[in-house]
């Protein structure tokens, strides 16, 4: 059977990345790759994601893919606006940007959205609720955004509650995901970057 070419690119933080991964094969893009490779596809991998990036850096890293020709980007981002306060409406803009860009050039992109940030273990019980009314706001601010730009975005509203609940989601850092939490990430995400990957497949045979 031959397998249908596809190029995956990986933007956006460090979750994006993979910090906190105990092995390359847990990180999110090689977990998406080997999703991808499953349904029959011969996976191209770019990760160009930089620890500590917030929105505003996603244009650097829009340009570093341009050359790869992207067939679907994923991005990762919303966890280092959220830290630094930066206001919802100022990030979900830049992110749209990065996705019509994006769509300009062809690529089909899917978009991991901020994650609840009041699940992460050193935020004081105090504070979770404002941190996550804060962090859900970043979320609709920016599946609006996607949404008109032309993107998917991920539903990945069950991995929160399940990094809420279970510690072994965390690295040793107690703030970016383990190889655990790496496989639930790519789990939830899985589903919209397969639609993404089996429509161009589709539209390429007809």
């Amino acid at each position: 059977m031959e397998r249908f070419p596809l190029r995956l690119v990986v933007l956006g933080d460090s979750i994006g990345f993979g910090t906190g991964a105990l092995r390359v094969e847990d990180t999110l893009g090689r977990r998406l790759a080997t999703a991808l490779t499953t349904d029959g596809f011969d996976v191209d991998l770019h990760v160009v994601a930089v620890p500590g990036a917030a929105s505003r850096d996603l244009a650097a890293q829009v340009r570093r893919a341009g050359p790869l020709d992207a067939d679907v980007a994923v991005i990762v981002i919303g966890a280092n606006d959220l830290a630094r306060f930066v206001p919802p409406g100022q990030a979900a803009a830049s992110l749209a940007s990065a996705v019509t860009a994006l769509r300009t050039s062809g690529a089909d992109v899917v978009v991991v959205p901020a994650p609840d940030m009041s699940s992460v273990p050193f935020v004081p019980p105090a504070f979770r609720a404002a941190v996550r009314a804060a962090s859900q706001q970043l979320q609709q601010h920016q599946a609006a955004a996607v949404e008109a730009a032309g993107g998917r975005m991920a539903a990945v509203h069950e991995v929160g509650m399940a990094f809420a609940g279970d510690p072994a989601m965390f690295s040793a850092d107690r703030f970016h995901p383990s190889s655990a939490g790496y496989a639930a990430i790519a789990a939830a995400l899985t589903p919209a970057v397969l639609a993404a990957a089996r429509s161009r497949r589709g539209n390429a045979a007809a």
